[in-house]
């Protein structure tokens, strides 16, 4: 497989999941910015990278100008956020007591009217916009007051705390502007987050020149947890990425840990009454217990012993996944 094909291979399966994201719990996540966020990472990754903006501008096939002013004009744009028809349908709602399908039609009118309908629906199914027949005609009103109060205690902000933990795992100490940088947040709103974290112990908080520094040194998520999904999902994400970059034919490896990293994937197939599948089930718990055990104990003994500020981290990423294929009654089974 060529370089270009694994990477439209790879941006393929991550649009995918981004996708499933982007329509989780029953929201709509706006995507109007990603595109231009994606740009902008990847901008910086390369220049990172110490590729010269020449060369990068060669890359995405621009000529060295085009490339520049691209980024300035979204470097100057970055944090606004994108707004979708979703959005403006919900805004223009909530700006008024009530609007007939007729009048968002003409309010909507350069947007395809299909497009309209559907993101009406969905903006019902989420509870967010109420909908009545008032003499014949369908009439929508966006929720207020108890009815958003009764949404948001519903969905609220569960699991936020384990997302930040989650992009601070695996890095250095950081200042809270960083943190509420890279959750896309206020500093107002990361700063009660953290002291939360602090608090439980979750969060080591330490001082350099007079700069307050906070670093995650532990991220546990029960297995089961209804909470927290975001985090896990992230992390899981980027200890694998981690794994598969550690591998990249131009990194250079000790021949002495070159078989201590690295990723395999193993695929057995599975059907009711094979004669294996205690066994290969029983494997996916097992190894899950006998890791967190091991994870446990180091922990614990690195905390008695305390970690010196040069030491290697030793991620194990295990990722499994049981995929049904073919008639429902095996689906239902796995």
């Amino acid at each position: 497989m060529t370089v270009d094909l694994l990477i439209n291979a790879i941006v393929r399966q991550t649009t995918i999941l981004i996708a499933q994201l982007a329509t989780s719990g029953g929201l709509r996540a706006p995507l109007a910015t990603v595109a231009n966020q994606v740009f902008l990472d990847l901008v910086g990754e390369l220049e990172r990278q110490r590729v010269s903006r020449k060369v990068s501008a060669d890359m995405f096939g621009l000529g060295l100008r085009t490339y520049r002013r691209k980024i300035q004009r979204l470097s100057a744009s970055v944090t606004d956020r994108g707004t979708s028809l979703w959005e403006a349908l919900l805004d223009y709602l909530r700006t008024r007591e009530s609007a007939s399908r007729a009048e968002l039609f003409e309010r909507f009118a350069s947007d395809d009217e299909a497009q309209v309908k559907a993101v009406l629906h969905d903006l019902c199914e989420s509870h967010l916009v109420i909908s009545s027949r008032v003499g014949g005609a369908t009439t929508y009103r966006a929720a207020q007051g108890e009815e958003l109060i009764a949404l948001q205690e519903t969905r609220g902000d569960e699991g936020l705390d384990d997302l930040v933990l989650a992009l601070m795992f695996r890095e250095p100490p950081l200042p809270i502007d960083e943190i509420a940088g890279r959750a896309r947040l206020g500093t107002d709103r990361v700063e009660p987050i953290l002291e939360r974290l602090v608090g439980e112990g979750r969060l080591a908080r330490t001082e350099r020149e007079g700069v307050a520094l906070y670093q995650a040194t532990r991220l546990v998520l029960p297995l089961g947890s209804t909470a927290g999904w975001e985090a896990a999902v992230f992390d899981h994400f980027k200890a694998l990425v981690a794994t598969i970059m550690s591998r990249l034919p131009d990194k250079s490896i000790a021949p002495k840990i070159a078989d201590s990293v690295g990723g395999s994937t193993y695929t057995i197939s599975m059907w009711p009454g094979h004669p294996m599948a205690d066994e290969v089930y029983g494997a996916l718990k097992r190894f899950r217990s006998e890791l967190s055990n091991m994870r446990d104990r180091a922990a614990k003994l690195n905390q008695e012993l305390g970690v010196p500020e040069a030491h290697t981290r030793v991620v194990i990423y295990v990722g499994q996944c049981l995929i049904g294929e073919g008639s429902d009654s095996h689906d239902r089974e796995d």
